[in-house]
This record gives structure tokens, sequence and C-alpha cells, in this order.
């Protein structure tokens, strides 16, 4: 349901082995949090599992996302992008209807339309 581009996971896995984490429990958690000039925000952190997280495992990998911010990333492709404007990991995702021109917010249909996706 949510997934890692090969950049994404590689990365992921480098920061994981670099920190002596725990596979089995600990992943990239994947939030969406109200904020920004189009309404949501993505949260990405290094975390373990906690009670009620939805776990998805690609690549060998655990991606963490709490239950209210699942049908705003469901399909979504986390990826790890360099250009000049720096590095860091990128979420496509297939729910965002318009998104702020520096990238960092978005807004998603209403969300009886995304929990019918």
């Amino acid at each position: 349901m949510i997934s890692f581009s090969e950049k994404g996971a590689e990365k992921v896995q480098e920061f994981l082995a670099s920190q002596s984490a725990d596979v089995q429990t600990s992943g990239l958690r994947v939030g969406v949090r109200g904020g920004g000039c189009s309404g949501f925000q993505y949260a990405l952190a290094f975390d373990t599992q906690r009670d009620g997280d939805e776990v998805f495992v690609d690549h060998g990998l655990r991606i963490l996302v709490d239950r209210p911010s699942l049908p705003y990333v469901k399909g979504a492709v986390i990826d790890y992008v360099e250009s000049l404007q720096g590095a860091g990991f990128k979420v496509d995702n297939p729910n965002v209807i318009a998104a702020c021109g520096c990238g960092s917010s978005f807004r998603v249909a209403d969300e009886e339309e995304v929990s019918a996706v």
C-alpha cells in the first residue's frame, strides 16, 4: 500500500545501519499533519513501531503509518532525491490534488473521496 523507490530504500537502509537500529521494530514513519500553505505537510522520521501503527514492509524495510494519516498517504512511494535545492526524502502521493510551489505542503480531495480510493 505504501512503498519505497530503490533510492529511497537504499537511504533508509543506510541510516538504520548507521544507527544500529533493529530493522524488526524500526523504520521510516510517514505521517501527515495540518499546516503549510496547501493544508497538509508530511512528517517523516525514523522511529520504532507504536501501538496502532499500520506497518508496511518493502525492500525488507518497515514503513510505519499512524491510522489517522493512512487515508492521506495510501498508495504513496517514498523516494530520495538529490538536487540543487538539496537532498532528502520525497513522497510521490497519488492522493494529492494540489501542492505549494516549494513542494513542502499539499492538499487532497475531501476525506470521503480519499477513503473510497
